[in-house]
């Protein structure tokens, strides 16, 4: 009796064993099928499926990320060691201080919110130094603006900008300049007052200029496009896919626009009353760019001529502090691996 009792026990127990090693089995990874291990490149896929193009999100164009130029604007200030605030410790890149009657300041520029803001401001007591163009005598008065400049170059890729235009008569811009070229990716002008120019706060606008000693800046190439939205209402992703073969241009990851280099070589200069290039080509942009974000006055499309003014479409509570602001959520850049 004793034995029997014994060999239930033993046989009892052997079940829980065999109960809790399977339980254990089931709970936790084993050498040969490690679910942490198996789960943890899913997500780091995910992490990197966030920053490819939203063009491209399964990456068959096997783009890699360029580091030393895309920014989050995550920090509490701007890096400087990728940017330069045009103006810092009195460098200003192309010996650009602005477009009269607003000048260039250091101190509107601020990262709030994960954002890049660069701001417009009614500032008619700012020290305008110099307090005329040199060029063409104009008075700076009245307007602070602000510029940001990549401090690397680069040849060629994707870049991608999720932002929100200022909404005032002010243009919110994306270009780059380099080896004597200007390169417009867009120049957004948020308000339009003048009954003729109405839609054009829906407007993408981009260029292509000659910088060298025959250019003399002329615009080589131009487009005007009705984008069907307000450019100041809401956040955007505006893409732009620049190679030797052309230019695409992407909103919100579809694709609005190709535009092929022998289109942009066969553009009539003369025609169009561009400047052009002549006998030269005009798709000038084949060398290494740095990228700016800024802010400018357009005197021909108006120019807020009060504080009042220049805060007219912001929102009510916004309209005190003399400023409105153009707002950049992120700039990435994307080159062939």
């Amino acid at each position: 009796m004793k034995k029997n009792r014994k060999r239930i026990v033993q046989f009892l127990a052997l079940i829980l064993i065999v109960i809790f090693s399977a339980c254990s089995s089931s709970d936790s990874p084993s050498e040969d099928d490690n679910s942490e291990e198996n789960e943890q490149p899913e997500m780091v896929e995910e992490e990197i499926g966030e920053l490819l193009p939203m063009s491209d999100p399964t990456n068959i164009g096997q783009w890699t990320l360029n580091t030393d130029i895309s920014d989050e604007f995550e920090g509490e200030a701007l890096d400087e060691t990728k940017w330069l605030i045009q103006g810092r410790n009195g460098e200003y890149k192309s010996n650009f201080v602005g477009r009269p009657p607003s000048q260039f300041s250091t101190e509107n520029v601020r990262l709030e919110d994960g954002k890049l803001k660069l701001e417009t401001r009614w500032d008619p007591d700012y020290n305008f130094s110099p307090a005329t163009h040199p060029r063409t005598g104009e008075e700076f008065k009245n307007i602070t603006t602000a510029a940001v400049i990549t401090k690397k170059e680069f040849l060629y890729g994707y870049m991608e900008v999720k932002c929100k235009a200022a909404d005032a008569e002010i243009t919110s811009s994306f270009w780059a300049t380099g080896n004597n070229t200007e390169f417009d990716f867009f120049e957004m002008f948020g308000d339009h007052r003048q009954s003729n120019k109405l839609w054009r706060d829906q407007e993408l606008w981009w260029s292509i200029h000659d910088w060298s000693s025959d250019g003399q800046g002329r615009t080589t190439y131009t487009e005007h496009h009705d984008l069907g939205f307000r450019v100041a209402s809401d956040f955007h992703v505006y893409g732009f896919e620049w190679d030797a073969n052309g230019l695409k241009i992407f909103i919100d990851g579809e694709l609005f626009r190709f535009v092929s280099k022998a289109t942009i070589n066969a553009y009539d200069d003369v025609a169009n009353s561009n400047g052009g290039n002549g006998a030269k080509e005009n798709f000038v942009v084949t060398k290494p760019i740095a990228l700016w974000f800024d802010q400018e006055t357009f005197p021909w499309h108006g120019v807020p001529d009060s504080k009042a003014d220049l805060e007219l479409s912001s929102p009510i509570g916004e309209k005190e502090d003399g400023k409105v602001d153009f707002e950049i959520e992120y700039l990435r850049v994307w080159q062939k691996s």
